[in-house]
């Protein structure tokens, strides 16, 4: 993969980005605000002086106080004193220094806009001006007699001169938290892409039917709860996939045993000395084959309607007690014969489904219990209403239950229980569950040692009709 195309750039990029942002944002906040606040600071301290040095101007004439009160305003403001005159009586714009604490020339100050400012108004101005390279705090305010100026003028070299380290101090801390948060991010999201790697690489070998390998990442965070789930798909579809496998086996075997054994029959009803009654029993034991085919080939074409939705059922009255009573005439033969103990409880049952799916999933039902549990067992099979407008198909046996570990999974497909009893293609169940919830039912299983009970519960009758006559209502 291209370093410049990784996750982990682009993220450790993204970090530096929100630092950059930050440290941009806390710099447009943090220097504008200093700046304003030093200088608000010296045009405070210049303010606060200003109306006492204003009283304590001499009068005009007083020329020998002059060079002692600008030595002492300067002294005390710690600033620039400059003293002016309208040059016109009626023009404030128009400025004359008469006296400068700045002995040496004030030709720098004679049109100075704080100093115009307060002449216009006649009354206090403060501001900064600019003078060369040069920024000052000033204050101007009138003093007696009308028409006179009192500029208080500070330069902002030092102020300035700290906002200046600031700024520098924290173009300096942001390279060097911009450069750490390129190392730390980087080195963060090569351990992140390296967990994304490894899932990408369970991934992979999922895709390409390898389901050996566990994918593991043991965090709480979202990236260990993802590797979990693809744990669990892994898991599943490694079950999934030796159950596949299982299948074929199996759907093979039940293919080739039934097919051989008619190929074999055939061949012994061309045999012109076979007497009638042998014949018969040749041709009653293929139609029991071919039966056995059916079967499968119904569940293979049942599982594909269900999974293209496909598979249409209709939604009639069923009575469940006249139904169990068919299944139990139907099976009871097939009971004797394997020693089982077929019993009936006879009631009145009415319910809403497909009869057909309805005793379909019944036959499954007995013939999963006459399978998997041995001889002697006793059978009962059982319908009935049940609370909350619905109706119930029982199918209990009293034999050994089903352990938790498969009572979990009976319902999926192709699924068989490991052990000596466990055949069939592993379809029945899965398909009698699928066909129940179809009809707006459900299959359910409550096992225990030594009892085990499949209950098929559907909307009861009176339900259906108690809706019909609302929506006719209606």
């Amino acid at each position: 993969m291209n370093p410049l195309r990784s996750v982990g750039l682009k993220l450790s990029l993204a970090l530096v980005l929100l630092v950059a942002g930050a440290l941009g944002l806390v710099y447009a906040i943090v220097i504008p605000s200093l700046e304003r606040n030093l200088i608000d600071a010296r045009l405070e301290g210049l303010q606060s002086v200003a109306p006492e040095l204003a009283r304590a101007a001499p009068l005009p004439r007083s020329f020998e106080n002059w060079d002692a009160f600008l030595d002492a305003a300067s002294s005390t403001a710690n600033a620039r004193v400059v003293v002016y005159d309208r040059l016109v009586p009626t023009d404030a714009s128009t400025l004359s220094v008469i006296e400068d604490s700045h002995s040496l020339t004030s030709a720098d100050v004679e049109n100075d806009p704080i100093a115009i400012a307060s002449s216009r108004n006649l009354d206090r101005a403060a501001g900064t001006a600019t003078r060369g390279d040069t920024r000052y705090a000033e204050v101007a305010l009138p003093i007696a007699p009308l028409g006179r100026i009192l500029l208080l003028s500070s330069p902002l070299d030092d102020a300035l001169a700290n906002v200046v380290t600031v700024q520098r101090r924290v173009l300096q801390a942001a390279l060097l938290a911009l450069a750490a948060a390129l190392v730390v991010g980087y080195g963060l999201a090569y351990l992140f892409t390296r967990r994304i790697r490894r899932l990408e690489v369970g991934a992979e070998q999922i895709a390409v039917g390898v389901f050996d390998a566990p994918i593991e990442d043991r965090s709480a965070d979202e990236l260990g709860e993802l590797a979990r789930a693809f744990e669990r798909m892994r898991m599943r579809l490694s079950q999934l996939e030796r159950a596949r496998r299982e299948f074929v086996a199996n759907a093979s075997h039940e293919l080739r045993t039934p097919l051989f054994s008619l190929r074999g029959f055939i061949e012994l009803l061309t045999d012109e000395e076979l007497d009638e009654p042998t014949r018969r029993e040749f041709l009653q034991t293929m139609a029991g084959q071919l039966d056995r085919l059916q079967r499968l080939a119904e569940d293979l074409l049942d599982l594909s309607r269900l999974d293209a939705g496909r598979l249409r059922v209709e939604h009639g009255p069923v009575d469940l007690g006249e139904l169990a009573r068919d299944l139990w005439e139907e099976f009871r033969a097939v009971a004797r014969a394997s020693d089982h103990r077929l019993e009936l409880v006879d009631s009145d049952a009415p319910a809403v489904g497909d009869e057909e799916r309805i005793r379909r999933i019944g036959r499954a039902l007995v013939e999963n219990a006459l399978r998997h549990t041995p001889p002697g067992t006793a059978i009962r099979l059982r319908a009935e209403r049940a609370p909350f407008e619905t109706s119930v198909l029982v199918v209990e046996d009293d034999g050994p239950g089903i352990a938790e570990e498969h009572a979990r999974h009976v319902f999926e497909r192709f699924y068989r229980a490991d052990g000596a009893h466990a055949s069939g293609s592993g379809l029945g169940l899965a398909i009698a569950h699928e066909l129940a919830e179809a009809m707006g039912g459900v299959l359910e299983l409550d096992s225990s040692p030594g009892r085990t009970a499949f209950t098929l519960r559907l909307p009861a009758e009176t339900a259906r009709i108690e809706r019909d006559e609302a929506a006719v209502l209606a």
